[in-house]
């Protein structure tokens, strides 16, 4: 069985020490940076399934070292900080992290956070190619894990993203619950106030928009959830 790798990027003593002996008793390895420095260092020499991490670093900051996380789409993102807005919160997610906890936190949520973003990382890697799917001119590659415009840009998608707009398509036309979506997503229940959908959605439509000729994509049912309404090739 594989054992998974987690990285804790965490400036205070304390704290980091607790990750560690956290999730070593849950069985996984652990290793340890203070800034991103220590981070990138750190991916070099380990094979990282999980980043957990602060926003509050020396140097570069959490939400700038995200942006080149995100990048390897088979690595998992939580971001774990004293940082509670509602703006943190959505940067965060929008950037491509796949969780976004607050401190004090409960250390039992977060192990089950990490476990469901690590069993969704595990189904990826043994999941079979995906073959790709052609709308509008569009292009969602799932072996690369992203999307090519009708005007030729290749826009790489996180996995939240790539899961999210993936079950859409498949049930195109279909009403698909906020719950449903997150599921897929995060293996995870929605939970009260949770914007992870509504900010991944939106980051789809982002992309969407970027070629100035494709019709809307995704519907919001208001109170129900959201549909594909992309024509399929």
């Amino acid at each position: 069985m594989q054992t998974y790798q987690i990285l804790v990027v965490e400036d205070e003593d304390v704290t980091r020490f607790n990750l560690r002996n956290l999730f070593e008793a849950e069985g996984y390895l652990v290793f340890e940076a203070v800034d991103g420095e220590s981070m990138a260092e750190q991916l070099k020499l380990n094979t990282i399934n999980l980043v957990i991490m602060d926003i509050n670093l020396p140097g570069k900051n959490g939400l700038l070292l995200a942006r080149e996380l995100t990048a390897n789409k088979d690595l998992g993102l939580i971001f774990l900080t004293g940082r509670d807005s509602d703006i943190d919160k959505i940067l965060g997610l929008e950037i491509g992290a796949d969780d976004y906890l607050t401190k004090p936190f409960n250390p039992r949520e977060l192990t089950i956070r990490a476990r469901n973003i690590l069993s969704r990382i595990g189904q990826t890697s043994t999941e079979p190619m995906q073959s790709i799917v052609s709308f509008n001119q569009w292009t969602l590659d799932g072996n690369a894990r992203q999307m090519t415009s009708p005007e030729g840009e290749v826009i790489a998608i996180p996995r939240g993203e790539y899961r999210a707009l993936s079950l859409l398509i498949k049930n195109s036309g279909k009403i698909i619950s906020r719950q449903e979506l997150i599921k897929e997503m995060t293996g995870r229940d929605l939970r009260a106030n949770d914007r992870t959908v509504d900010v991944t959605i939106r980051r789809l439509r982002k992309h969407f928009e970027l070629s100035p000729n494709t019709p809307e994509m995704i519907n919001t049912i208001h109170g129900e959830g959201y549909r594909f309404v992309g024509t399929l090739d």
